[in-house]
This record gives C-alpha cells, structure tokens and sequence, in this order.
C-alpha cells in the first residue's frame, strides 16, 4: 500500500510583539495607574480595613508571574475593536471619578482597564488562564464605605447579640441593646473596629488564597472552601469581641483598648487561620473523593 508523503503543515498563529502602538498602549495605562496607586495607599492601606492592601497586591503579583509560561503559550492579540469598546467608557468613568475624587470608583475603573490592556495585548485565553489572580487583585482596592458599612451592620448587631448570649450563660453580668454591650460597670460600643469587621476582607482574602493554592486543581473542593471562609471569620470576629470583653471586665478599660486591644486582632487572625485548616483537615475524606483523575488529592 502507497501513501503519500506531504510537507509538515504549517500552522500560523498570531503573536504580539512590541510594537509603536503596544508600546503606547503600556505608558498610557502607566500614566494613569501610578497617580491612583498612589491614592489607594495613602487612604486605604494606611487603615486597618484596607492594611491587607500592599500583601494582596504583593501575592496576586506572585500568582500572575507564577503562570507566566501558561500565559505566554496562549498569549495572541485581542480584538482591537472590543477593546477599544471597552476603553472608552471605562475612560470615562475614570476621569470623573478621578475629578470627583471618589477613589472606589476610580481604583475599579482603573483596574478593569488594565485587564482590558492585558486583553488587547494577550487575548481572552490569557486573561481566562489568571481569571483567579485577577479576582483576587480586587481585594486591593477600598469597597465603598456605605456598601461596607450596611453589610456589617447587621454583622455588628448579631456578634454583639452572641457575645451576649454566651456570657450570660457563663455567668457574667452581662447586657446588650444593638451594638451597645453593658457589662458590669462598662459600657462598650461595638463598633466595626471593635468587632473586627474592618478585617473582614483581609481573613476573606487570606482564604481564598490558602485555598486557590492548595486546591486550585480541585475546584468543587475549593467551592466549598470558599463557603466557609465569611463563617470562619465572622467567628474569628466574634473570638475577638468576647476576648475585648473579658480582659475590659477582668483587668479594667485601660487594659482593652492597649496591648490586649492588639493581642485580641491577633488572636483573631489566628483563629481564621486554625479554622481554615480545620474545616480543610475535616473535610479530607470529601477532598480526595474529588480529586481529579490521576492527580494527587
């Protein structure tokens, strides 16, 4: 039987390079993600709801260089006309934002843009390759503070209740109206700082990044992870207002609003910490019932 022998087919894909355009494309998302980089530390980072700030962005970095080989075997131009699409009114939102000074707006905007950028230069199967770094770069930037401050209050409102609960039943005098706990001859506001719910983001951040790596290839396990985290901190959170509580009652106001004021957001980190790792310990049975064929669970 003959057959017959043809040249090896060539395959012609498009690849970006550096051109003029590219190169212009690049400063210009430059020229406007410094100055607003800039705003987001000196408001946000400097607070105790967005100090987790720099450690997110530092991390997602990692994460993107870390698929850099991925992105790079996958990596074809964009469509130029969707991107310009996109661009503009992403543009536009920015520049009044940055006009009216409201940084959320702008930090979003910003940010889409630079993904929009990305998109241009390497295509939408890049961007889909990191869709998990780039999800998780958003926790660098502030939420709007009336969004924030209407999720957490009911949060308030619940731990303050809870904290109550428990120690009436352990026997202390203990009272409760809202956010105000009474307890001997303290009274305490628990407001989002005592709480702990400023951090909230920061433990919800923490989370998922302990989970996308260790689980990344499991993803109906890293679901269900992911589902655990706001529980796991919102625990966290109560452990640190019943600590705020205690040491008030046992060694004095002065003794809770100084060093055991800081020891009781430690302990709370910690707590989420152990947490995670106990609902993943607990769960290892489930993991490796996922665990895709022929990959370790």
């Amino acid at each position: 039987m003959l057959t017959t022998l043809s040249a090896p087919e060539v395959r012609q894909t498009r690849t970006w390079s550096w051109t003029p355009a590219t190169i212009l494309l690049v400063v210009a998302a430059l020229a406007f993600t410094v100055p607003t980089m800039l705003d987001v530390a000196r408001e946000s980072w400097g607070t105790e709801q967005g100090a987790h700030g720099p450690l997110v962005l530092a991390t997602g970095i990692w994460l993107i260089v870390r698929e850099r080989e991925r992105i790079t075997a996958v990596a074809r131009p964009g469509s130029a006309l969707l991107s310009f699409l996109l661009l503009v009114p992403l543009a536009i939102v920015f520049a009044v934002a940055r006009i009216t000074s409201i940084i959320e707006i702008e930090s979003i905007a910003m940010y889409l843009s630079l993904i929009v950028v990305f998109y241009a230069l390497c295509g939408g199967a890049a961007v889909r390759t990191i869709w998990f770094p780039l999800v998780y770069l958003l926790f660098v930037f502030p939420p709007p503070d009336s969004l924030f401050a209407a999720l957490t209050q009911p949060l308030k409102i619940a731990i303050s209740e809870w904290s109550v609960d428990i120690l009436y039943l352990l026997g202390y005098p203990v009272a409760g109206s809202g956010v105000t706990i009474q307890i001997g001859q303290y009274e305490m506001l628990v407001a989002a700082a005592c709480a702990g719910l400023n951090s909230l983001i920061s433990l919800t951040a923490l989370g998922l990044f302990y989970t996308y790596l260790r689980h990344s290839s499991n993803w109906r396990f890293m679901l269900l992870l992911v589902c655990c985290i706001v529980p796991i901190a919102i625990l966290a959170n109560l452990v640190r207002v019943l600590m705020l509580l205690l040491i008030t009652y046992h060694f004095g106001e002065a003794a809770g609003q100084g060093f055991f004021h800081e020891l009781a957001g430690m302990t709370m980190f910690i707590t989420a910490l152990l947490g995670i790792f106990l609902i993943d310990w607990i769960f290892t049975p489930l993991r490796q019932r996922w665990a895709p064929a022929g990959q370790d669970a």
